[in-house]
């Protein structure tokens, strides 16, 4: 086979259309191998004699889209120091574009015997490793364009690719689970009709089931487990052979942008799939283990693991945070997404133990032309100490606002959280407004792929994990739930309907609080996980989205309810303002934007907010919106009283005086959701509200 010098950069296999250059990065390899392998399996190595700066390179003009091929590396293997290098393992490359075949768990995998881990294993593990693809990157965007959706405009639907689609009936089945599943017309006919302007979706990067799982019959079913950061996972696409994938995923982004909606990546930059030092040699750890992972300085045998998963992505070494940017800048220059979710984020900004709000990674998003232009949010936690770090990204970041979820959750169960409450409502200035940031830095959710569903967060006041095989001690006991007097389903009437009231109430909650608003996927229908709270490694009906359920009247209501949300708030910019309140006005009582009044029609008082009431009326003021629209116009719009009673019984709300508003009528009520143009209600009269629900008036004109 022809063999030429090649390039150090780009790293990975890059086909030009006449050939194919391949690069790799590794300090501590002394000989690398490019295994090439035809259809049968044989395979072909190439020697990669050409080094620059630790990246070993080579072109070879005959080696098209399609090839399949790995690397081995050849070096010390001495785990006391940090070094696993085992030619005897076939190597994905860190950058490949698409990974074929799922990884076949075997005892040639691992650099140890499993009878006695101190003895090396050098048995082959071609056979059971996946094979890396190089790819055609020629594509037809045609004239597509990313929609760059305000976050103010914003509404988010996180989904997972295979659990959205692979039950729906109006997708053809063969599309179903699939990525051409989600651009089929049924499937954005439903998202733009909910008002979604952003779909996040769970990890696509390829990943591989842990070892542990699959012994005991279950796989990796949400994919934080990562093998290839620059590869759209081939199991999701309906051909994921050959690098058909990629062009499967691409069309996706084509079709979503051109209905208006965004592609944002649940990215997770922080771990992979090789787990701790008892794990697989499957890429990174082979090709240079202490340069692309954390391992602890007192014994390099082990990884300091800040994720909960056995390693952590040593983001303090140039090439591993290389690794990084690249992957992300790929994502948004040759796959068109338009934005990412950093799973467990702070450790990402570990430098060296504690989280530092101004890390490497962090300048350098900051001054990337690329990645600092899309949508960033951050799961900003970890499992290690100090890793809680709500509130303390920097100004460019939003962030997944896990205070807005617990206060949310606690107030509709009963709990006195008013001051904290109305902080969450009006955008958490307290988290966000210290360092420049907007309300639209609180992306604010009640339920998420990790935990209980919404139907299950009212139906279940623990969880109920047996399934996974784990003595029911996975998932968090921290669940705020209520389960309203029965544990699961019921056929009782009162319950069934208190449920579906609190249901709506926290919908509702969420889109008329100021940030951004994210769905879970299927909440808007009832979905249920039969109160399992980490349903990672249920690929089954368990997660999925029951789409018969779906047509169930009552969940029919619920989905219309939340259309209903999205327009109400679509239409009203008081509820999606860009900037934060300022409270009174100093110079015109009619200026003021925001007031929070007690069931008595009055101002709250110190007593009132500390005395643990449940109930609240928001005041917000759509004639004293300070920011402009695009145009620099003055931005105006009706006013709202919100009126929220989370206590077990009726609550009679006195309407305040005409310094507010001389008319209102009802346009939203959890208790009887279709009673939207009730007859005007004067100022001063008198409105009783049942137990746990929520009213919104807007002032008549």
């Amino acid at each position: 086979m022809e063999v030429w010098p090649g390039e150090p950069y780009p790293l990975g296999a890059t086909w030009d259309g006449a050939g194919t250059n391949f690069s790799v990065f590794s300090e501590a390899a002394e000989a690398v191998q490019l295994c090439l392998f035809d259809a049968d399996g044989t395979e072909r190595r190439v020697e990669l004699t050409e080094v620059d700066g630790f990246v070993r390179h080579a072109y070879l003009p005959q080696v098209s889209p399609g090839q399949r091929y790995g690397y081995r590396v050849h070096g010390p293997y001495d785990p006391a120091r940090g070094l696993r290098c085992n030619p005897a393992k076939l190597l994905v490359d860190p950058y490949t574009k698409a990974v074929e075949g799922p990884v076949r768990w075997h005892e040639s995998l691992f650099s140890y015997r499993f009878t006695d881990p101190s003895q090396l294993n050098i048995d082959d593990s071609a056979p059971y490793t996946p094979k890396c693809v190089v790819v055609n990157p020629f594509f037809d965007w045609g004239d597509d364009r990313p929609p760059r959706v305000p976050y103010h405009e914003t509404v988010i639907y996180e989904a997972h690719v295979r659990g959205l689609t692979v039950a729906h009936p109006g997708i053809p089945e063969a599309l179903r689970g699939t990525y051409a599943g989600i651009a089929h017309p049924a499937m954005i006919e439903y998202l733009t009709s909910l008002g979604v302007t952003a779909l996040e979706l769970m990890p696509v990067h390829e990943s591989v089931p842990e070892h542990a799982l699959v012994a005991r019959g279950l796989t990796n079913y949400w994919g934080y487990n990562t093998l290839g950061f620059l590869a759209p996972h081939h199991a999701y696409a309906a051909s994921g052979t050959g690098g058909q994938q990629v062009l499967e995923f691409k069309a996706m982004v084509k079709e979503l942008h051109a209905a208006g909606i965004e592609v944002i990546l649940d990215v997770v930059y922080n771990h992979t799939a090789e787990g701790d030092h008892m794990g697989p040699t499957l890429s990174l750890r082979g090709i240079d283990n202490a340069s692309y992972y954390r391992v602890r300085d007192d014994d390099r045998r082990y990884y300091l693991d800040y994720t909960g998963c056995g390693n952590s992505l040593n983001v303090r070494h140039p090439h591993a945070l290389q690794l990084i940017m690249d992957s992300l800048r790929y994502w948004v220059l040759d796959m068109h997404v338009d934005g990412f979710r950093f799973d467990l984020a702070s450790a990402l900004a570990r430098e060296f133990h504690d989280v530092d709000r101004l890390s490497t990674f962090f300048d350098i998003v900051q001054q990337d032309p690329v990645i600092s232009q899309v949508k960033l949010i951050a799961e900003p936690w970890d499992v290690g100490p100090g890793g809680y770090q709500v509130g303390n990204f920097p100004p460019l970041w939003t962030e997944w606002n896990g205070k807005y979820r617990d206060t949310v959750r606690d107030f509709w169960r009963g709990e006195p959280v008013l001051p904290e409450l109305a902080s969450r409502l009006a955008g958490s200035s307290d988290l966000y407004q210290d360092d420049g940031r907007r309300p639209v830095a609180s992306i604010n959710f009640v339920t998420c792929h990790d935990g209980f569903t919404l139907a299950d967060l009212v139906s279940y006041g623990s969880k109920h994990n047996e399934a996974n095989g784990e003595g029911n001690r996975d998932g968090t006991d921290d669940n705020r739930s209520w389960n309203h007097g029965v544990e699961g389903p019921t056929d009782d009437p009162g319950i069934t309907e208190l449920r579906a009231r609190q249901v709506r109430n926290l919908l509702a909650t969420l889109f008329l609080s100021q940030g951004v608003p994210m769905l879970s996927h299927g909440d808007e229908i009832g979905r249920t996980q039969q109160g399992n709270n980490n349903a990672y490694c249920q690929d089954n009906a368990t997660a999925w989205v029951d789409w018969e359920r779906a047509a169930l009247p009552e969940n029919q209501e619920l989905l219309e309810f939340v259309r209903g949300l999205a327009a109400l708030r679509r239409a009203h910019p008081v509820f999606r303002r860009r900037r934060f309140f300022l409270g009174a006005a100093p110079h015109d009582e009619r200026l003021r934007d925001i007031a929070w009044l007690s069931p008595r029609g009055t101002e709250l008082d110190d007593g009132d907010w500390a005395d643990g009431h449940r109930s609240l009326v928001v005041f917000l003021n759509g004639s004293a919106i300070t920011e402009p629209d695009p145009r620099g116009e003055p931005v105006t719009d009706d006013s709202f009283l919100l009126l929220l009673n989370a206590a077990p019984g009726k609550v009679e709300f006195k309407l305040p005086g005409t310094a507010y508003g001389e008319s209102w009528e009802v346009v939203l009520d959890t208790e009887r959701p279709d009673v939207a143009g009730r007859a005007a209600l004067r100022a001063g009269r008198r409105l009783v509200v049942c137990g746990n629900a929520l009213v919104l008036l807007r002032r008549r004109r």
